[in-house]
């Protein structure tokens, strides 16, 4: 057995053992904990962002802990309101109101349930790389700048491309205001303590960089003198808002199945895409993404009822599970328990908050969702996917979430196919025949060459054309028509055309224009060839890696 065969072999192995023996409890509770302290502020943040009440954002928080942790999916992998979808969640709130948001996230967990047993959770990961990370690029970039003006105390005046266009406007607002430089001055401390706090030594590092920042938030908010926006909380159980027949109704507005659609889909790609990225992180059992997808809608299901933000899995707090030690399912569970407790007996900590720190919180993330150095690396590694990559952010940054997911997932497919289509077109001129070859995969998007070979082969004016596609292993219709209509043509008009063509049905039958070559240089491939020339039977993605045909070569000859 290979080295790589034997890794291979020995990973499940080694991701079992780190799971077996008796469960630490002391340690799962501690990791709890630890994610409780970095879920908070990120679940208030969020609503803050999304513009529905903070409570909301709990509510989401105790769902994501509660329901979707107790689920055998994904075991390390943390569930709550996601910074990825805020922009999205407040777009639909201003278009529909708070009262429709029940409705579309009860039946965007309905959906992703059905996906989940229709065991569609893999189709997610067939989705371009680049993509991906053009999606979360372009919710980031337009999240950061939404939340400078929550950050200085001022409000931001709308799309992505107005916020940025503001920010001059802004930092001349804040210079002129003190209160206002406070509220920016605790936003920019924050944002420092995220991104220097783990260099801090020994265990203090292990307090979460967000929490750390309230802290100092709460204190400078009650100095004398000090006059900084804080969060406004009411009682969570007022907070909670059903649907009703009212709201279900909305369901025959074409919009609303439009938002439930696009929040399927994004909650579904976040979650799985994060459960591949936590599952790198440790060697315990692999995520189940059909029982994952299922687990979250069973979530958004829940927090549908309760008239809550929606759920997806969020990077920071499972990571922050995993470095903390966690092994089973009891620590992402019992986090949703602490937010639940919090709320309901600390709720007068909660409006110490200034807002400005929550959009500090939120800025960091939206610099993570956009991580630039992804940029030049995708650049340097596959320039074709960093168009995709590039165009997918600017899409969604001009427009909206769905419509630039869309146009980079066909963008994706448009460079995966003309990748696929490697078919390489020559033309040689002899004394009275003009040859075009052609080999590999003729698809519609070689057309245009194929096209204007032909176009050349007529303007040389020899009395006759040799058509040899003898290497061709994928012919598609519209090529095969292009070839079949000019050989009509040209024969009609008193040439001699000969057209060689390859044995695509598998059943070794000529086809009816097919002839043998008469000259030796142009020869047939040998069946008996140990080494032949891609054949008849080749799967259309089959790609031919030979190096391309000689200038004097008249046919694909095997080797």
């Amino acid at each position: 057995m290979s080295g790589a065969h034997a890794r291979r072999a020995a990973g499940p192995r080694k991701a079992r053992s780190s799971t077996t023996g008796k469960v630490d409890l002391g340690t799962e509770i501690t990791a709890s904990l630890v994610v409780f302290l970095v879920a908070l502020p990120l679940c208030i943040g969020v609503a803050v962002a999304s513009g529905v009440p903070a409570e909301l954002g709990i509510i989401s928080g105790v769902v994501g802990g509660l329901v979707v942790g107790a689920v055998r999916g994904s075991t390390l992998q943390v569930s709550g309101p996601a910074a990825g979808l805020a922009a999205l969640v407040a777009e639909t709130v201003l278009e529909h109101g708070v009262v429709m948001l029940g409705v579309i996230v009860l039946f965007s967990g309905v959906l992703q349930i059905v996906l989940g047993l229709v065991k569609l959770g893999r189709m997610f990961q067939a989705i371009s790389l680049a993509v991906v990370q053009g999606m979360l690029a372009g919710i980031g970039l337009p999240l950061m700048f939404s939340q400078l003006y929550p950050m200085s105390d001022a409000k931001a005046p709308g799309t992505p491309f107005e916020n940025i266009a503001g920010v001059p406007g802004l930092l001349a607002d804040v210079a002129a205001d003190p209160q206002a430089m406070i509220a920016a001055g605790l936003g920019v401390v924050t944002i420092v303590l995220s991104f220097v706090w783990k260099k801090a030594p020994g265990p203090v590092k292990r307090i979460p960089a967000a929490l750390v920042a309230v802290g100092i938030g709460i204190a400078v908010a009650a100095l004398p003198g000090v006059d900084v926006k804080t969060l406004q909380v009411g009682n969570l159980a007022d907070a909670v808002d059903m649907p009703g027949p009212e709201q279900l109704a909305g369901l025959a507005d074409a919009g609303i199945i439009t938002a439930i659609l696009t929040f399927t889909v994004i909650a579904s790609a976040e979650s799985l895409f994060t459960a591949a990225a936590v599952d790198r992180m440790h060697t315990g059992p692999r995520t189940r993404y059909n029982t994952e997808l299922i687990a979250q809608g069973a979530g958004n299901t829940v927090a549908g009822v309760l008239g809550a933000l929606p759920v997806t899995a969020v990077v920071a707090r499972s990571s922050a599970n995993v470095q903390a030690g966690a092994r089973t399912r009891i620590s992402r569970t019992l986090h949703g328990l602490w937010l639940l407790a919090f709320a309901l007996l600390l709720p007068q900590v909660l409006a110490l908050i200034p807002i400005s720190v929550l959009a500090g919180v939120l800025v960091h993330s939206g610099w993570k969702l956009f991580a630039p150095e992804e940029f030049p690396k995708m650049w340097r590694q596959d320039r074709g996917e960093f168009a995709v990559m590039a165009l997918t952010t600017l899409v969604i940054t001009a427009t909206a979430l769905l419509e630039g997911v869309l146009i980079g997932l066909a963008a994706g497919v448009v460079l995966a196919a003309l990748r696929m289509s490697q078919a390489v077109v020559r033309q040689h001129i002899d004394d009275d025949t003009a040859r075009v070859v052609m080999a590999g995969n003729a698809t519609f998007l070689r057309l245009p060459r194929l096209i204007e070979a032909l176009e050349q082969a007529v303007a040389a004016g020899k009395p006759r054309i040799r058509l040899d596609l003898l290497g061709v292993t994928h012919l598609d219709h519209a090529c095969r028509t292009q070839i079949d209509e000019f050989v009509a043509q040209q024969r009609g008009a008193g040439l001699r055309v000969e057209l060689l063509m390859p044995d695509l049905t598998g059943a070794g039958a000529k086809t009816p224009d097919a002839k043998v070559p008469e000259t030796p240089d142009a020869k047939v491939p040998d069946p008996n060839d140990p080494h032949p020339a891609p054949g008849p039977t080749a799967e259309w993605f089959y790609l031919d890696t030979r190096p391309p045909l000689a200038d004097d070569s008249p046919s694909p000859t095997p080797r």
